[in-house]
């Protein structure tokens, strides 16, 4: 009975991971900027790995594989962490704007703006 429920227990955490990384790997694709990307990919990252590696150690039962899963998991949850904030940093520090709705009309009306003033069109 015991090892139904933590088999079903286990193969829940797997498939929530699972889909959690794929609802990541959706948002790096499609969204706009870097930091809509970085935010779905450390959130993919956190909660996908992390719930699919929880789930590996409720399969795993207790023995020392679970002892390096838990290590894995939290390198990879400071890792994750780490690496998001850098990079977000740098992308600041070389003035990556966020994404606008819009950005590129209102850049087009300001050309517009500037050609006219410039030329008294």
């Amino acid at each position: 009975m015991f090892d139904v429920i933590s088999n079903s227990l286990a193969v829940l955490f797997l498939s929530v991971g699972v889909f959690f990384l794929w609802v990541g790997v959706i948002g790096v694709i499609r969204l706009p900027d870097i930091y809509s990307r970085l935010h779905a990919a450390t959130k993919c990252d956190i909660l996908g790995a992390g719930l699919a590696l929880i789930g590996l150690m409720i399969y795993e039962g207790l023995s020392f594989n679970v002892l390096k899963l838990l290590l894995v998991t939290l390198l990879l949850l400071s890792s994750s962490l780490v690496v998001g904030h850098v990079i977000a940093r740098a992308a600041r520090r070389i003035d990556l704007v966020p994404w606008q709705e819009n950005r590129e009309e209102k850049l087009l009306l300001e050309k517009e703006k500037l050609f006219r003033e410039i030329f008294k069109v």
